[in-house]
């Protein structure tokens, strides 16, 4: 197979990269910044940004399917680069699939697209998009998770959307570092009472999932034109994840909390604030945030298992084993608090 990967040299997008071609399959990565060891005798690196209509579809040439990753993935910034990059990107990727006659597209989307702050146990795809969304970046996935969607079938363009919840790993730039960061800085705080629950996604297990998904697609497949939930098949009570992973990176556990309702309320007024005054980075709270990391999510990957596959193979505590070197890393990066 030919791919396309966009967001190539991203966290997900590169453990996808790899897995395509360990199996002999050619690879096209696009991305904004690609690194110098990416490019390789089966990886053809294209350097351009997804907002670029010309670009994309010059990449999506020639190619048989598209994974498609790159997306903004905070959650606080400006609403315009979100909706740019997340809306229209996917919209380019969709023009270029369709100018190319690709015949299939797999969507990295997320949980937080159902997400508005009420509890989820053991949910599956039969939750509505939310409503009203906390943060612009689970709207702007919802968007274009609903694009792809409505799009199979279309030219002959079999689609699929993937929400891997909370990935972590080695290489991770995101979730877990911010994670020892705060802690360090003495800026982590338990909200809530402690024992909500929550779906994680080993970054190899997410990885596989879609090449799984991509294999399984096809016009009229099982799997065309839905969207399927992906994590591990049990979840975790988040502050014991994340105590287990301060305890790892050689970090003292977190002990000090806040109510949730407290934290939602600052998170909004931090909110306001940064909006009004234009300041620069990102609020300490959130009501996103806040809901968070108070309310259980987690998520059944029973639809996943019986479409197309999925069978996670690494386990949450190798694939912690696995990430240990780079929490060590990390903590020795970040002064203390």
């Amino acid at each position: 197979m030919h791919a396309l990967v966009t967001g190539g040299s991203g966290f997900l997008g590169r453990y996808i990269v790899e897995r395509l071609v360990a199996r002999g399959d050619r690879v096209r990565s696009l991305s904004r910044w690609p690194p110098d060891d990416l490019a390789s005798e089966r990886v053809d690196v294209v350097r351009g940004d997804i907002r670029d209509a010309r670009t994309v579809a010059d990449a999506c040439r020639g190619v048989e399917a598209v994974f498609h990753t790159a997306a903004v993935p905070r959650i606080w910034g400006p609403k315009a680069e979100y909706h740019e990059i997340n809306v229209g990107g996917t919209m380019n990727v969709l023009a270029g699939c369709r100018e190319h006659g690709v015949g299939r597209l797999v969507f990295t989307s997320s949980p937080s697209v159902v997400f508005d702050g009420r509890p989820h146990a053991g949910a599956n795809e039969s939750l509505p998009y939310a409503k009203s969304h906390l943060a612009v970046y689970p709207q702007t996935k919802a968007l274009a998770e609903h694009a792809v969607l409505d799009a199979n079938g279309m030219n002959g363009l079999a689609t699929v959307a993937l929400r891997p919840h909370l990935i972590f790993g080695p290489g991770d730039p995101h979730l877990l570092p911010r994670v020892v960061q705060r802690a360090m800085t003495g800026r982590l705080r338990r909200v809530g009472d402690g024992t909500n629950l929550v779906s994680v996604s080993y970054v190899e297990n997410s990885a596989a999932a879609h090449l799984q998904a991509c294999d399984a697609l096809a016009p009229g497949a099982a799997c065309a034109g839905k969207a399927y939930f992906i994590n591990e098949p049990q979840p975790v009570n988040l502050w014991d994840f994340i105590n287990d992973v301060l305890q790892r990176a050689g970090v003292p556990p977190i002990t000090k909390s806040i109510p949730a309702g407290i934290a939602w309320r600052i998170g909004g007024m931090l909110e306001a604030t940064y909006r009004l005054l234009r300041l620069p980075g990102e609020p300490r709270m959130t009501r996103f945030m806040a809901a968070q990391l108070s309310s259980s999510h987690w998520y059944d990957i029973s639809g996943a298992i019986r479409d197309f596959g999925y069978n996670p193979q690494i386990s949450i505590a190798e694939g912690l084993r696995r990430t240990e070197p780079d929490l060590k890393h990390w903590a020795t990066l970040i002064p203390k608090g």
